[in-house]
């Protein structure tokens, strides 16, 4: 395999999506890309998580979307990854669910605020929502219109998908990105969480603001911005994860 170790990657992060319990069935997807290489590699069509293997994993070419290496279909979200890719170029990992959650703010056509430092601690601000979608953009190129509505909403939004690793997709469902597919993975389980806790934020008071933005900066900007002293400097190394 001359894409080896990119798809073993994309193959544990594909797994780990459903023995964590962020997706049922086939209702997700995760891809990594090698900018390097200028390649992306994806899950196939349907195939469920458990029998997945890094020889499944399907290698794209990013700026054509040919396939350059593996025998089965790819995603059928792979246009959506596609674009994001192409437009955001500080990704290179997205893992894309229907978690329960996350999904339902999605289906609300909601925008998830930043009601405490769970989620500050990784999206800087409140999780956009996508507007819907017209009938023709779902009719003919739904998925590739699916990653232009997302470009769409952080572009005139003025939104930075590094600081906001993430997305609802109004009627649809999350998407999260990273810096791999690893971290990717990692933002989908905390969208996941911090749209749980919201959810149950605003049953116990249904006027709950979003935390100041004084508090929301220190709880990002510790972690990720230019003097963050959160954790340890073996923890880039090792891609340890530090504690509070």
């Amino acid at each position: 395999m001359k894409h080896r170790e990119l798809r073993e990657s994309v193959c544990a992060v594909n797994r780990e999506i459903g023995s964590s319990g962020l997706a049922i069935l086939t209702w997700g997807n995760a891809s990594g890309a090698d900018r390097a290489a200028g390649v992306m590699a994806i899950k196939p069509s349907g195939v469920p998580y458990e029998a997945l293997s890094p020889m499944d994993i399907v290698v794209l070419d990013l700026a054509s979307g040919a396939v350059v290496e593996g025998e089965g279909r790819p995603s059928s979200d792979t246009p959506t990854h596609l674009a994001l890719y192409r437009r955001f170029e500080s990704i290179n990992g997205i893992v894309h669910t229907h978690s329960r959650y996350a999904t339902v703010w999605a289906q609300a056509g909601r925008e998830l605020p930043c009601f405490g430092t769970t989620h500050a601690d990784n999206f800087y601000g409140a999780v956009p929502v996508t507007r819907t979608m017209t009938a023709a953009e779902v009719q003919s190129g739904y998925e590739l219109n699916t990653g232009l509505v997302i470009v769409e909403r952080f572009e005139q939004g003025g939104l930075d998908p590094a600081a906001i690793p993430g997305v609802l997709v109004a009627g649809h469902a999350p998407f999260a990105w990273g810096a791999s597919a690893v971290k990717a993975l990692e933002n989908a389980m905390v969208l996941e969480e911090v749209a749980r806790m919201a959810i149950h934020t605003l049953a116990l008071n249904p006027d709950a603001a979003p935390i100041p933005p004084y508090l929301l900066d220190k709880h990002y900007l510790r972690k990720h911005g230019a003097a963050a002293y959160y954790g340890q400097e073996r923890n880039a190394e090792r891609g340890v994860r530090g504690a509070e």
